[in-house]
């Protein structure tokens, strides 16, 4: 394989929630990340399908949500993605989402350290778990540009995805298939996390594989995880990996056009992950000074639009 056809690092995750609504004020005005892109889900266009992102929806930066109706709460469990990584500038940028979290009544932990990078780990209104890492030490893949318009100010505001934690119980075999099939390598052990990275490494790149042979079997549902996504070069290096995919038998979607970026799934176990390009990006069909205001939707869906308009309940996301 050719090192341009290398994963890059990771590209987006994508989770579900319970209330779009709810779900924007938490990522908008408490942890100040922008809405970039409010759509649907391609495959169930009737639903919200919400990007939150750096300033300009850089690749590396976004986190999405889809909005599904009567869907029922997830379970924390085996087996699962679990936990998500968001990027911030330094250790005092911990500090202030500390004092952030008690203002607004977020669900937290103290702050503590894994792999030599200081965490702070929280949890939304649907029990969803994330954490903040500092790049005060890091080298690698570069972050994106703080939201500079959002509430916090940019010297400590989220500016891209970090380390993003999943959970298995298969855990040799699975590692396996990040480390021989899609090129990661492992870099440090703590415990039964295993951290692994790809291409320049980095908060950006990683991967923390946890050992879990004793929870019960994770459940998908609102406040757990739908997939992760890697970063591509572009389309050339999807036609690659499908062909790896198909030769190894693993089930693949094949190519997926997704509008702002192109696609390739393939299902690793219980794991679903995708591999995604860095363009044509977010602002494809909407200015950056408006990016996010209003529905969005690709050119195959715009005939649509009145029926798709009728059946989601409008949220207003202009500031």
């Amino acid at each position: 394989m050719n090192i341009q056809d290398k994963p890059l690092g990771v590209h987006h995750v994508t989770a579900m929630t319970s209330d779009i609504k709810k779900n924007y004020h938490f990522f908008t005005d408490i942890l100040g990340m922008r809405l970039v892109k409010k759509t649907v889900n391609q495959d169930d266009i009737q639903t919200y399908h919400t990007y939150y992102a750096d300033d300009y929806g850089t690749p590396g930066t976004t986190m999405t949500f889809f909005d599904f109706p009567n869907n029922p709460k997830g379970e924390k469990g085996t087996n699962s993605i679990s936990r998500i990584g968001f990027r911030v500038p330094t250790d005092a940028a911990l500090e202030y989402y500390l004092h952030r979290f008690d203002e607004f009544a977020v669900k937290h932990e103290e702050i503590s350290e894994l792999f030599g990078k200081k965490i702070l780990r929280f949890w939304d209104e649907d029990e969803q778990a994330y954490q903040l890492i500092s790049d005060e030490k890091n080298e690698g893949v570069r972050p994106g540009t703080p939201w500079k318009n959002g509430p916090v100010p940019t010297e400590f505001a989220i500016y891209g995805l970090g380390p993003v934690e999943i959970t298995i119980s298969y855990f040799d075999d699975f590692r396996s298939l990040f480390e021989n099939v899609l090129t990661f390598k492992e870099i440090a052990v703590d415990g039964t996390r295993h951290l692994l990275e790809i291409g320049e490494g980095g908060n950006g790149a990683q991967v923390i594989l946890v050992e879990d042979t004793t929870s019960p079997q994770g459940q998908q549902g609102f406040g757990e995880v739908h997939h992760v996504a890697f970063r591509l070069a572009d389309r050339s290096s999807l036609e690659v990996w499908q062909k790896i995919f198909d030769d190894l038998g693993l089930p693949n979607s094949g190519y997926v056009n997704r509008y702002y970026f192109e696609s390739l799934y393939v299902r690793l176990g219980h794991i679903l992950v995708e591999f995604a390009t860095d363009e044509p990006g977010f602002m494809e069909d909407e200015p950056y000074e408006t990016l996010g205001e209003i529905l969005s939707l690709p050119p195959f869906l715009e005939n649509q639009r009145a029926s798709i308009e009728s059946a989601i309940k409008p949220f207003d996301t202009k500031r």
